[in-house]
């Protein structure tokens, strides 16, 4: 099982990207899953997280501006972000936990970079 994640890249400020995190190999299921970005310098902070029971929690800083989602048939998370400001620079990865082949697994994917201009 792995997962791998997307979309990254280089944007100015008030621009939009879309971050994907697909699971592969075997995979039953994402039963939750989280999305969590490090800056230079900066401990890594949870974004956004996608319960077991499917709710959405943020943290402050991009309430409003970005929105996490899951598609149970592909398998994929996505996390939206619109109105990206510079201080949103940093690595993204994306965590899933659920099944595969009938195992409990928890996973990273190896981090997108996201750098927005101002």
């Amino acid at each position: 099982v792995q997962l791998q994640a997307s979309g990254g890249g280089l944007v100015q400020a008030g621009g939009s990207l879309r971050l994907s995190c697909a699971a592969s190999g075997g995979v039953d299921s994402i039963t939750a899953a989280g999305w969590y970005r490090q800056a230079p310098g900066k401990q890594r902070e949870l974004v956004a997280d996608i319960t077991s029971g499917g709710n959405i929690n943020y943290v402050e800083s991009v309430k409003g501006r970005f929105t996490a989602s899951r598609n149970h048939g592909l398998n994929t998370v996505y996390l939206q972000m619109d109105s990206l400001r510079p201080d949103d620079t940093a690595v993204y990865y994306c965590n899933a936990r659920g099944f595969a082949n009938g195992e409990y697994y928890d996973l990273w994917g190896q981090g997108t970079l996201v750098t927005v201009s101002s």
